[in-house]
């Protein structure tokens, strides 16, 4: 071979090795180098092969409990004869917590007659227990006094009536704790915000809203008299002879 054929076969060599992905360049021997990186790259891939067929596997199992065999409410089922998914409640039972044998409690009714008087009895816990809740459900359209000027009303909602009125004063307990449970005009009914104690608390709050409209100064305690007599004083306070507390 000549010399200039020999020279056209190893510039050829030479530009076959140093081509990307290619072998490494040619030895002064004949022999190839691993291009470099090409071992790194072997050792890669089969991890992150691995590492793939591993994450799908795991994907799987995890939908898999997003896809639990249940049957959701009012679905149709072909297990049972009726094919009804919900199953109605074992005849003579009753779920636990849902007893509700006083029905006085539960309704603030006798039959079909409101209770007069409420069917706990009334303590400080109570009537803080009743501030607290009155504050959260019913502040926001009755106002924090009962006056039937909460926020509510300020922007431009109905207004209820006040809980001072005359008619409100003589309502039986039970008519505040049915109002409550049942809805009454404009008004939805929380039966499912407040629970009935809570009902009868709020009831009793109400209550001493009323009460302290009317309430004669003699019958409070010194402490009492002289914390209205620090509040009359105030700036801004109301002046006047009454002998009520307002």
């Amino acid at each position: 071979m000549s010399t200039e054929k020999r020279l056209e076969a190893r510039g050829s060599r030479l530009a076959a090795g140093l081509r990307p992905g290619a072998c490494g360049p040619v030895q002064p021997d004949g022999s190839r180098r691993a291009a470099p990186g090409s071992r790194l790259r072997t050792r890669v891939w089969p991890a992150l092969a691995l590492l793939a067929v591993t994450a799908l596997a795991g994907a799987g199992c995890r939908q898999d409990m997003h896809q639990a065999p249940r049957l959701d409410p009012l679905e149709q089922s072909d297990f049972h004869a009726d094919q009804r998914a919900s199953r109605p409640l074992v005849e003579g039972t009753v779920a636990r917590g849902f007893l509700r044998d006083d029905k006085i409690f539960y309704t603030g009714k006798v039959g079909t007659a409101l209770v007069a008087d409420m069917p706990v009895p009334v303590s400080r816990e109570l009537l803080v227990r009743g501030q607290e809740r009155f504050d959260i459900y019913c502040s926001p359209c009755h106002g924090r006094t009962g006056d039937g000027n909460g926020m509510i009303v300020q922007r431009g909602l109905k207004q209820p009536p006040s809980f001072h009125v005359e008619r409100l004063r003589a309502e039986a307990d039970g008519y505040f704790f049915d109002v409550m449970t049942n809805g009454f005009g404009a008004m939805q009914d929380y039966s499912a915000q407040v629970a009935p104690a809570d009902r009868w608390a709020i009831t009793a709050y109400v209550r001493a809203l009323q009460y302290s409209r009317r309430v004669e100064a003699a019958r409070l305690s010194d402490e009492d008299r002289r914390t209205l007599e620090g509040q009359a004083g105030a700036p801004g306070a109301p002046h006047g002879g009454s002998s009520t507390h307002e």
